[in-house]
């Protein structure tokens, strides 16, 4: 590869598997379209690392024409009405701390109920959702993504008159210690 990695990987897949990767982009698929691209690329000298490089390329390029996945909503309103829903009796409101190779850290919010092994999730937190719930309050030393889970987690507990646990919020940790009520 002589260029950019990213634009050497693109010419390096054939003509079908750029179309197949620009479709996946397009639907917000990126695991998919970084599998796409690693193995059709493989042979051909294209890393792992290079493919997301690549797919990374196609989202710049492609931008706001992508059918992004949308926001969970974090107001009061939309979590009481999905914590209605849960399978149970709702007895907290928990905030807790998960991760993936796509969105790094993130938390999920979630109702905890009666029925075991059933919290029921509300809505996860990106770090995009986050900035866009908090929009120009400072998350302070928090994570954005910690802050607006604790901002719309209290707000919903009160709303509910449950109590509310987040036993991690300045740190990630997806192994911190559970409610238990």
């Amino acid at each position: 590869m002589t260029g950019t990695p990213a634009a050497d990987g693109w010419e390096l897949l054939p003509a079908g598997v750029r179309d197949q990767v620009d479709g996946y982009v397009l639907q917000d698929a990126y695991l998919q379209a970084v599998r796409v691209a690693f193995e059709a690329g493989r042979a051909r000298g294209l890393g792992l690392a290079e493919a997301q490089l690549v797919v990374n390329a196609r989202y710049i390029h492609h931008g706001d024409t992508i059918a992004r996945t949308p926001d969970d909503p974090l107001d009061v309103e939309s979590l009481a009405a999905r914590a209605a829903g849960a399978p149970g009796r709702v007895v907290a409101i928990e905030a807790v701390w998960d991760g993936d190779t796509v969105h790094d850290w993130f938390v999920e919010l979630l109702a905890v109920t009666t029925e075991p092994d059933a919290d029921h999730p509300l809505a996860t937190v990106y770090r995009s959702t986050a900035e866009r719930y908090l929009g120009d309050r400072s998350p302070g030393p928090l994570d954005p993504s910690a802050a607006a889970a604790d901002r719309a987690g209290r707000a919903l507990a009160a709303h509910l008159s449950l109590p509310f646990h987040f036993a991690s919020p300045a740190v990630p940790d997806d192994e911190a210690p559970r409610w238990r009520g």
